[in-house]
């Protein structure tokens, strides 16, 4: 079998290479950086959002292709033929976030938000869950059946662990700092599940080269399901033995969360929906009982971090407006680049951003 894996270098993509390797399958990886290829296991560098590049690694013929990439919605339109011709099986990543709010245990079947939202304002947007949910009908609509949906909720690892709509950045860099975490009260009352990369690997791969998951969708989490207060109270717990002191955090309203942390539609439409889920579709394929505890699996994933913490790149003006609330400070020799020590002084002093 020959698969092909778009963008597999994130939480998710990682693990899957490593079971598709364990399977002795030969697996080829697009990275936008080099990487050097192991055994069965060959990366291409390449941009798979470049349509050029995806016209060639499509020339050759695939049994199954994994799609990590996120695309627009006119974006998807010009390549999803491309990706169908090339292939007998097309795994397209789409997410959990497309559903609307239940009080039933979602099932695969359950309402998205494109299809009873009545905020036209919010429709009109091309936000994540609804992007998600125009190509899935895109799919739908090609009059094939050569594709499979996936739909994964919030996916964490050793290298992505979220709170809330937090980014490890946004919290987790201030926590190891000595500095306050700012958190949303309203989300941190609600319900959620997260799902160890791993274990929606697992899910993926017990699909590739099933020919009754084509033309179906399967949503791939675990069953259990705490509040967000519940999953900071691990992180906490960890971070103390670690620092050796409970790191301080400050519970605001939504209007003040959303001054430094944008994201409306992401909260409302989602993070503020208690989410459980109905897993017993993909159960016929993989046992989700087997999943990694949410306890556990961060528990480990954080402290695996902290060995040797790298963070991508902090958004200066976002830390400036949390320090500016805390009347806390960022030591300028922590920030990297003049422009950016420019952007924290002019957002954690300036008048005008109170």
């Amino acid at each position: 079998m020959k698969v092909l894996v778009l963008g597999g270098t994130g939480a998710m993509g990682v693990h899957l290479i490593q079971l598709l390797s364990s399977n002795d399958v030969d697996t080829v990886v697009t990275s936008r950086r080099d990487r050097e290829s192991v055994g069965k296991t060959r990366y291409v560098k390449g941009d798979a959002n470049n349509i050029d590049f995806l016209r060639t690694i499509l020339e050759e013929n695939w049994d199954a292709i994994v799609d990590f990439m996120v695309y627009s919605t006119p974006g998807f339109k010009e390549r999803v033929n491309l990706l169908l011709d090339a292939t007998s099986q097309y795994v397209f990543l789409s997410s959990a976030r497309v559903y609307a709010e239940s009080q039933q245990p979602i099932i695969e079947t359950s309402s998205r938000l494109l299809d009873v939202s009545e905020d036209r304002e919010f429709l009109s947007t091309d936000e994540y869950s609804l992007t998600k949910a125009r190509q899935e009908d895109i799919l739908r609509d090609s009059g094939r059946k050569n594709w499979t949906i996936v739909r994964p909720y919030i996916t964490y690892s050793e290298s992505r662990l979220q709170l809330g709509v937090l980014e490890k950045e946004e919290w987790l860099y201030r926590a190891l700092n000595g500095r306050t975490i700012v958190f949303s009260k309203d989300i941190n009352s609600k319900e959620t599940t997260l799902t160890y990369g791993l274990d929606v690997s697992t899910g993926i791969n017990s699909l590739i080269g099933i020919s009754k998951s084509l033309g179906e969708t399967f949503h791939i989490t675990t069953k259990d399901s705490h509040t967000w207060n519940y999953i900071l109270n691990i992180y906490l717990e960890v971070l103390e033995d670690h620092l050796g002191y409970k790191p301080k955090v400050l519970f605001q309203d939504l209007d003040r969360f959303l001054e430094f942390r944008p994201a409306k539609y992401q909260v409302i439409y989602d993070r503020f929906f208690n989410r459980k889920f109905d897993s017993s579709k993909i159960d016929h394929y993989v046992n989700t009982n087997s999943f990694t505890r949410i306890d556990e699996g961060l528990k480990k994933c954080l402290e695996e971090f902290l060995k040797n913490p790298k963070f991508n790149d902090i958004n200066w003006k976002s830390e400036a407006l949390k320090d500016r609330q805390m009347g806390e400070n960022t030591p300028l020799s922590e920030i990297k680049g003049i422009l950016q020590k420019m952007k924290y002084l002019t957002f954690r002093y300036s008048f005008f951003f109170k």
